[in-house]
């Protein structure tokens, strides 16, 4: 970003030389210059930042998006490597338990 010719005191401060005739024309169309050009630097810097916020807001939706995505896989991977038995499951081995106990 480029660096403003003038300060807010420096515009504030001002003091124009007294012609016969009011403030020397010159000296203030050189003032409204600087000052001009100082406002395209900030239009211009603004326009930087504003480019550079809506791609940080593009790679953040972008980011999000895959967390989404390998949130979803972490979760299928968890729940696929997760040993759950139904009733049935559980019921089938009791049976088999007691069979082993008793017969024996």
């Amino acid at each position: 970003m480029e660096k403003l010719n003038l300060t807010p005191e420096e515009i504030l401060n001002k003091e124009f030389k007294v012609d016969f005739k009011g403030y020397a024309p010159a000296e203030v169309d050189a003032f409204l210059d600087s000052i001009l050009e100082d406002y395209q630097i900030m239009e211009d810097n603004i326009q930087q930042l504003l480019d550079t916020v809506a791609t940080l807001q593009a790679q953040v939706k972008e980011l999000t998006a895959k967390n989404v995505e390998l949130e979803g896989r972490k979760m299928a991977f968890d729940l696929s490597n997760t040993t759950s038995y139904s009733s049935v499951d559980i019921l089938k081995r009791i049976s088999r338990l007691e069979e082993q106990v008793y017969n024996k």
